[in-house]
């Protein structure tokens, strides 16, 4: 069983991601970088005209969470009963156990208000709403660092990017651009209206990209078509495609 390449090859960069998620982390353990996020958070609030605010809001709905796990789910099972193969349903099943064990209790474990603490409830002063581990605050008002908007952001949109190709076994196939495009897009978007709408500091939201790009890296490596499945499964276990070249038009 061969692992799928990604780009860079090479785990050196998955280890440069972990990396720079715990330096940003201790960073802002020992009280630094507490500056760049007031003043983008100053800047932000400065700059927020009814009108930018709610079409940030609307954006911003591209990283919901629970929308885009159903979405993924939906498509994986969809695909699973055409190509009556349950390989499809793999990567959103994959990516729901390492999100859940990941962004939510690194969430819970460093305890950081959003910039937003200070105007609504607990109604923090402006300094108390910057440092990590805030325990003594409730688990609601501390959940800041990483941002998970981002983060899953990155993770089901490369589910749904995972997926694509295998809608060419069903009559359909997807521009490669287009692929590209929902990888990028959509979490670029979502990572500079958290940031805007002053619900997570600027740090909380590189370290949800790193993040999410190091959760993705892991899903992208999966031999999907290759792991081995529970004998009773029968003809369910067939591969369905990833390893196949796209289809072309002299192909199709």
């Amino acid at each position: 069983m061969r692992l799928r390449p990604v780009r860079p090859a090479g785990w050196w960069f998955d280890g440069l991601l972990l990396a720079a998620v715990v330096a940003i982390t201790v960073a802002l353990a020992s009280g630094h970088l507490f500056g760049l996020d007031r003043a983008v958070a100053d800047w932000s609030d400065e700059h927020r005209p009814t009108a930018a605010r709610w079409v940030a809001m609307t954006l911003n709905l591209l990283g919901q969470g629970t929308p885009l796990t159903l979405l993924a789910a939906g498509l994986g099972v969809l695909l699973a009963w055409r190509l009556r193969s349950v390989r499809p349903i793999l990567p959103p099943v994959v990516a729901f156990v390492l999100t859940f064990f990941t962004i939510g209790p690194l969430k819970v474990w460093t305890a950081r208000p959003a910039p937003s603490a200070s105007v609504k409830e607990p109604f923090l002063s402006p300094e108390q709403t910057l440092p990590l581990f805030q325990h003594d605050l409730p688990v609601r008002f501390a959940q800041s660092y990483p941002s998970g908007h981002v983060a899953n952001a990155i993770v089901w949109y490369g589910v749904l990017a995972l997926l694509a190709p295998l809608v060419r076994t069903v009559g359909r196939t997807v521009p490669p651009r287009l692929v590209t495009a929902i990888r990028v897009v959509p979490p670029a978007v979502v990572f500079c209206t958290t940031v805007y709408l002053g619900w997570h500091w600027l740090t909380d939201s590189v370290a949800g990209l790193l993040l999410g790009l190091l959760l993705d890296r892991l899903l992208r490596r999966v031999p999907w078509d290759g792991l081995p499945l529970p004998r009773r499964l029968g003809g369910w276990r067939r591969p369905v495609g990833w390893e196949s070249p796209p289809a072309t038009a002299a192909t199709r």
